[in-house]
């Protein structure tokens, strides 16, 4: 007997001609969908009123009291001889009930209004007004924007929210207006977010081209994602998370506190960070106010940093945020004291060395770089313009210029520099930190000057009324500026810290290590071993 071929599996081009196939079934079926309805439409119209009316007469039946039916029965049934002896009678009484079936059976839902309400009118003409005195010039003889003029032109397209606020907003201005100048573009961004609303975020779409402006209000983004293991691959770190339009990536997370409602599964789009031997923005600079999130955001880098690599953190502002990442699989040190921090640096930067030399050898030979320069290194340095004052007054060397061999190389060693820095101290950063951190957040309430030499950029969006902790802006490279929003990562340690938000950063923690080495003085010498007194005999 001849056997049967085996079915193939489908390839690439059979995958999609099946979802191809699959989508214009789904459109045939629809489409017969609606063919259907609307030739069945005037029979379930009479349905629909038949019902109606057998419900009425039911009602009517039930309401009538028992000693008045008989009669009432009496009165149908004469009325029902009548029309049935009278010429056509059968006839016109179908038809009038059909009649009266169809009329109570008809389509009463209320059309939407086509326009805008009066409320929503004024709004959009005290907008139009406001924006007279910057669309306009007296050498325009057919002025788009004019005291009393037609605002339905300027804004073709228009939406508002339940509150009856707008929603967005589409509006054409005249082609002569410099919308190249960004300080043209924030006087009518500023005049736009106090006539539309204020304490809401606003992102402005600017179309040079077609002589538009698109006004969108933002959504907040959720600041109630705590710290937990995110869906990524080896050499991606997670900064926080931003807009659905952004990025083109979702990933599942946990909302809520550490406990019987953490098991609430949302998709939040991330702003994801490269890093590695084929990142284009190796190493990361944030910068922020006091109390806005930049120690949580170190913190959230080192946890997700421990899963693959080893992280050395080197604290300036001595305040102990890291202390619970002391004597952890993974951490090399917590320094937080400048001898401290000047040893681990300058370990930092031989063993950068001696990386780059190690895959240099490796290549020559022909052999795969070896497993312990795969291994990812992270340098945290938090607040170094306290240790620069601090080694000025001491006459010693500026930890920051111990970075520039891991800063310049560590793309090819697989080392990572995250410099953590407030808005005071951005004078005190080294040329090495500035130039090599393409990478950059912005956290916490600060101008719109400070965002974009901290960025590089402006960000499109205006800044919200209230900023929660960690709430800012995040630019990789020359990419656009996001919204971000960096996952609660609270020091376990503290006081302030929620039960449900220290139980989920312990629970990341890797174990501790089971003979923690004594820490040694590196800046003094070896100490010599004791030497024993001898007793001396009295006299």
């Amino acid at each position: 007997m001849a056997r049967r071929p085996l079915p193939r599996i489908l390839s690439k081009d059979g995958a999609q001609l099946a979802r191809t196939q699959l989508a214009r079934s789904r459109e045939l079926a629809r489409t017969a969908a609606d063919s259907a309805t609307d030739v069945l439409h005037p029979l379930i119209t009479l349905s629909r009123g038949l019902r109606l009316l057998a419900s009425a007469g039911r009602r009517r039946w039930s309401a009538t009291p028992k000693d008045r039916r008989g009669p009432l029965l009496f009165l149908v049934a004469c009325v029902v001889l009548v029309v049935a002896l009278a010429p056509y009678g059968p006839l016109l009484a179908v038809v009038t009930v059909m009649a009266a079936a169809a009329w109570l059976g008809r389509d009463r839902t209320a059309p939407e209004p086509e326009g805008p309400d009066e409320s929503q009118t004024e709004r959009l003409r005290a907008l139009y007004e406001a924006l007279v005195p910057y669309f306009s010039v007296p050498e325009d003889p057919a002025p788009l924007y004019a005291h009393g003029g037609d605002w339905e032109k300027a804004f073709p397209a228009h939406e508002f929210d339940d509150a009856g606020r707008v929603g967005q907003l589409v509006l054409r201005y005249p082609a002569y207006f410099p919308d190249g100048e960004p300080e043209a573009r924030a006087r009518i961004e500023q005049v736009l977010t106090a006539k539309a609303g204020r304490g809401r975020e606003y992102r402005f779409g600017w179309d040079e081209e077609g002589n538009q402006l698109t006004v969108s209000v933002l959504p907040p983004l959720p600041a109630d994602i705590v710290a937990q293991r995110f869906v990524t691959a080896p050499g991606e770190s997670v900064l926080g998370f931003t807009d659905p339009s952004e990025v083109q990536r979702t990933l599942p997370l946990s909302f809520g506190d550490y406990g019987d409602s953490y098991d609430e599964q949302r998709d939040v789009p991330p702003v994801v960070w490269r890093t590695g031997t084929r990142s284009t923005e190796p190493h990361l600079l944030a910068v922020g106010q006091p109390g806005s999130g930049t120690s949580t955001l170190l913190r959230s880098l080192a946890l997700q940093a421990l899963q693959y690599g080893d992280v050395l953190i080197v604290d300036g502002g001595g305040t102990g945020e890291y202390a619970c990442l002391t004597g952890r699989n993974g951490v090399l040190a917590v320094e937080c004291a400048l001898p401290g921090a000047l040893a681990s640096l300058d370990w930092a930067a031989r063993e950068t060395e001696r990386r780059l030399v190690a895959i240099n050898l490796a290549r020559q030979a022909g052999d795969p770089p070896p497993a312990d320069t795969r291994r990812p290194l992270w340098i945290l340095l938090d607040r170094p313009s306290v240790f620069a004052h601090l080694a000025e007054v001491d006459d010693r060397e500026d930890p920051q210029d111990l970075l520039q061999v891991p800063l310049r190389h560590g793309r090819a060693a697989n080392v990572t520099v995250v410099v953590a820095e407030q808005y005071d101290g951005l004078d005190a950063l080294a040329d090495a930190v500035r130039q090599h951190t393409r990478a950059r957040v912005a956290l916490g309430p600060a101008a719109a000057r400070q965002v974009e030499a901290v960025l590089g950029a402006a960000p499109r969006t205006t800044p919200p009324v209230q900023v929660p902790p960690g709430r800012g802006y995040a630019r990789l490279g020359h990419g656009p500026v996001h919204r971000l929003q960096v996952p609660r990562t609270p020091d376990p340690y503290d006081d302030a810290t929620s039960e449900g938000d220290r139980r989920a950063v312990l629970d990341l923690l890797p174990p501790r290590v089971a003979q923690a080495a004594r820490p040694i003085d590196l800046t003094k010498g070896v100490p010599a071993e004791p030497v024993p007194a001898e007793p001396v005999a009295a006299e």
